[in-house]
């Protein structure tokens, strides 16, 4: 009988996968063919049982658990909830106090006496006992995490019954505290402050999972808490607020030193797989796909055995698989019905899981890796045994390899798991094998799903398309695709064809083909404005002055319109149509009738729940403002005529807005219809961040009207561009003109010279650091290779600068002189600011709300006007309702007639 000997290290290797021998007979894999013992039999030395091959990587020893994360902001959450309730729900938090005095107060004394005693004792020996009984098993690491944690519970309770005692409301500190029985002029503590560093500690040490330990504590707990409410020295929302804060702090902790690392190890796989029967000799470990989808695939491994073919060993345990739980947890709350499954599943799920799709996958005749074993590695892995399947991934073919052949043969084995229902959900190139004889081995099966609906069966066709196209272009992979689908089939997965529907790594590959072409684009227009500029200055020097003269403006003009017709010429020739378009079109060759529209699969957006949660801190920002002002008298002795002002100065802002645009643009385009334009921006930018939807709104306007795209948003940009610097400059001035109003000398004030000094300083870490220094310069170039030509033709047209400067103006003096309006329309000479400080205020509002990424920057332009107005010595009561009237004026009651103009302009083909 073979002895088992333990190899001294417990490392593993990453050799390539590619390089592994695809047959069973492999040089010290097995017996030999003549079936005398090689390597692997009777005779091999036992120093190289239980051996992992190669150096190991050290696992770390502690890792961040995403659960603990979760009960982290969960428990943050319902603390939050607690005070809501506490804050607003005054008479129930009443009439419960009320009822749980009158049930407790008819407990015996002695009782209370007993409890009491007996808590307070062994509420301090229980966690000690625990301690002492940890440091002799040697795990003083999980004690020093309790310690840490009971430390931070008591910084945190401490910090929370400052806060209640001084600057909480009345109602939470009603709920939280009550008269001290002792001293009928004291209140009691609003947090335990020794009951939640307690918690803190049993949660941290985890004595969650000692039955018994945690069975002790938690009748002391309850012990104690019973005693403190019948004598009256706590409230029952002072007892909850004190476990969820103790419960927080504690994950809170763990998520942030890491808790113990439980792997298994190479070892550990050896006796696995003892356990089911197999002998093994060596196993090597996988290097692991680079891909975000792929981080909860679990630990591969090559393993050889003594006397049988080598087996593929894929080692799940808990960390490895709640890598990516935020992206599955995201894909589930913004996709509708068919996004990932459960976003943290059991490992007992996922075992169950995969092995069913194995053998689904088989049984529906397609070729994948058959699943031979399976067993649990202690407590917190499993692992599953495949028959070694050996090939290169998709990915790792060179372009060469790729026929037609191989193509067809991956669209059949889908084919086979389509027929049967099963969607695979991640056909990308490192799930596709393909062996030395050429077949294709659908790997990777872990998240499919059976009895699968046809959106995930039309996403599985969709994502293969683009997974090939990558390799092989858009014409061969739909070419492949039809021969084995049929046209119908490929058809009806063009809805599905869009980036929302497809692999993580494969959208990342999308965008960085999409930054390449774009850079195409931009050097050809580059190129080409460079190629005409050393012509036009010949043509230039030849003249001579005298000939200029003669020539005049239309020479130049005539220059001009060649040097713009060399770079749209040059820009159509480097203009290449993105890979989904390119598959669209070759589908739409053999069915011009398939639906193109792109199925609506986001339920929710990232930008609307960041919509959502600022617009919800300015209503309630913006509601505490005004609970404090009654509106009544103040609406009944405001000024009409300043209401009947800012209304007009909000009206002439558009034709402000629309000579700041068409200033910029050299072409002829009907001034009318640009107000026209402006005005439906208006209803734009409430569905879109305000920096967003007017540029695309007037680069859309300006393409209708017979501009040139590029040279539209090159207008757009150089209106944006010279905006920006308007409004700095501007702000500077004002900030510059507010410091010296107050002071008998015109020197600056305090705060503009912080603001230049911050400026410097932000100017000296970007240029400083390669990565922002890069970064700035890309984006400005970018910008410039568009904006400049387009500023030089404008520079030679002064009407046009003047209009453009002035629009620019005269829009920000329609603002200022509006909120100023609004302002005199609520308050009197009294309460009057100047003109310079108002100006300032909308400055900096505006340009946090082009910042915000909220629609109309809604919430955070409120805030800050609000606030600016009040630090420039406006009373609350004037400045929140003068705020409130100036968004009514310029964002809210232009809605509708932008909604009008929107569909005017729509239905006339001008937007």
């Amino acid at each position: 009988m073979k002895q088992q000997g333990a190899h001294p290290e417990d490392t593993e290797g990453t050799p390539d996968a590619s390089s592994r021998p695809d047959t069973a007979h492999e040089p010290g894999t097995g017996e030999d063919p003549d079936g005398a013992a090689g390597p692997g039999g009777a005779h091999r030395d036992v120093a190289h049982i239980d051996e992992v091959e190669g150096d190991e990587p050290l696992l770390p020893a502690r890792v961040h658990r995403p659960s603990d994360l979760m009960r982290l902001v969960g428990g943050v959450l319902a603390v939050v909830v607690l005070l809501a309730i506490a804050a607003f729900a005054h008479g129930t938090t009443s009439g419960l106090e009320q009822d749980i005095n009158k049930g407790t107060g008819q407990a015996p004394d002695l009782l209370i006496k007993i409890a009491g005693l007996a808590s307070s004792i062994a509420i301090l020996l229980v966690p000690v006992a625990f301690a002492i009984e940890r440091l002799i098993k040697r795990d003083g690491l999980r004690i020093a995490d309790g310690v840490l944690a009971a430390v931070l519970a008591h910084g945190v309770t401490l910090a929370t019954d400052l806060w209640v005692a001084r600057a909480a409301p009345d109602s939470i500190q009603d709920a939280l505290t009550q008269p001290s029985p002792g001293d009928i002029h004291a209140l009691t503590d609003p947090v335990h402050g020794y009951l939640a560093p307690v918690i803190a500690y049993m949660t941290a040490v985890g004595m969650s999972r000692r039955p018994r330990w945690r069975a002790v504590l938690w009748v002391v707990l309850l012990l104690d808490a019973f005693s403190m409410l019948v004598t009256g020295y706590t409230t029952p929302f002072s007892i909850i607020l004190t476990v969820l804060i103790g419960w927080t702090v504690a994950y809170g902790t763990l998520y942030a030193v890491g808790s113990p690392n439980v792997r298994p190890t190479g070892r550990t796989l050896m006796a696995g797989l003892r356990t089911v029967g197999f002998r093994p000799v060596t196993a090597s470990r996988e290097e692991a796909a680079d891909t975000a989808e792929g981080g909860d695939r679990g630990r591969r491994y090559f393993v050889t055995l003594e006397d049988g073919a080598p087996l593929d060993v894929t080692v799940v345990d808990r960390e490895q698989q709640a890598q990516g739980f935020f992206y599955r947890a995201w894909r589930n709350l913004a996709l509708r019905g068919f996004a990932t499954r459960r976003s943290l599943q059991s490992l007992r799920q996922a075992l169950e899981q995969e092995a069913l799709l194995a053998y689904a996958a088989i049984a529906a005749g397609a070729n994948a890796p058959k699943l031979i074993a399976t067993s649990e590695l202690g407590p917190d892995a499993v692992m599953l045994v495949y028959e070694h399947t050996g090939g290169r991934s998709l990915d790792s073919l060179a372009d060469d390899e790729i026929t037609d052949e191989l193509l067809r043969d991956t669209w059949r084995q889908v084919q086979a798991l389509q027929s049967r229902r099963i969607a695979h959900r991640r056909l990308v190139g490192d799930a596709i094998l393909v062996d030395r004889s050429g077949t294709v081995i659908l790997t990777d099966l872990r998240g499919g799903e059976i009895a699968a609906g046809d959106l995930l069966l039309r996403m599985d066709v969709s994502q293969l398309l683009v997974t090939l196209g990558l390799r092989v272009g858009a014409e061969r992979a739909v070419t492949s695709a039809l021969n084995v689908l049929g046209p119908d089939a490929v058809a009806d997965c063009l809805p599905m064809l869009q980036p929302i529907a497809l692999s993580r790594s494969t959208r990342a590959t999308l965008r960085r083909l999409a930054r390449e072409r774009a850079e195409r684009e931009r050097e050809a227009v580059l190129e080409a404005s460079r190629q005409s500029r050393p012509a036009r200055a010949h043509d230039a020097d030849d003249s001579g002055p005298v000939a200029l003269d003669k020539a005049g403006k239309k020479a130049v003009r005539a220059e001009q319109r060649a040097e713009k017709r060399a770079i749209d010429e040059a820009l159509d020739e480097a203009r290449e149509e993105d890979l989904l378009s390119q598959i669209r079109q070759e589908v739409l060759r053999i069915r011009p009738q398939a639906p193109v529209e792109p199925a609506r699969l986001e339920r929710v957006r990232p930008r609307t729940l960041i919509s959502l949660i600022a617009g919800a801190i300015g209503a309630y920002f913006l509601l505490t403002q005004l609970t404090h002002i009654e509106f009544g008298p103040l609406i009944s002795n405001a000024e009409w005529g300043w209401v009947a002002a800012a209304v007009l100065f909000s009206a002439l802002s558009y034709v402000a807005a629309a000579m700041a645009l068409l200033g910029f643009v050299p072409e002829r385009v009907p001034f009318p219809r640009t107000v026209a334009a402006q005005v439906a921006g208006s209803f734009v930018k409430i569905v879109a961040p305000a920096a967003v939807g007017g540029v695309a709104l007037n680069t859309r306007f300006l393409q209708r009207a017979g501009v040139r795209p590029g040279l539209a948003v090159a207008s757009v940009g150089a209106s944006q561009l010279f905006g920006l610097g308007c409004h700095i400059l501007m702000l500077l001035a004002f900030g510059y003109l507010t410091g010296t109003e107050k002071t008998p000398s015109l020197s600056p004030s305090r705060t503009v010279i912080g603001g230049l000094l911050t400026v410097a300083v932000l100017v000296l870490v970007v240029t400083s650091v390669p990565f922002l220094r890069k970064f700035v310069v890309t984006r400005v170039r970018s910008l410039f290779a568009g904006v400049v030509p387009r500023m030089l033709d404008v520079l030679q047209r002064p009407q046009k600068l003047i209009t453009g400067i002035g629009g620019m103006l005269l829009l920000t003096a329609c603002f200022v002189m509006c909120l100023d309006a609004s302002i005199r329309a609520f308050g009197d000479e009294s309460t009057s600011v100047s003109l310079a400080s108002v100006a300032v205020v909308f400055l900096a509002g505006n340009a946090l709300g082009s910042a915000a990424p909220t629609p109309g920057g809604v919430g955070a332009v409120e805030a800050t006007l609000t606030v600016g107005l009040i630090a420039v010595g406006l009373p609350k009561e004037v400045a929140a309702p003068a705020v409130l009237l100036f968004r009514l004026l310029t964002l809210w009651l232009p809605v509708l007639p932008g909604w009008l103009a929107f569909n005017h302009l729509t239905r006339k083909a001008a937007l």
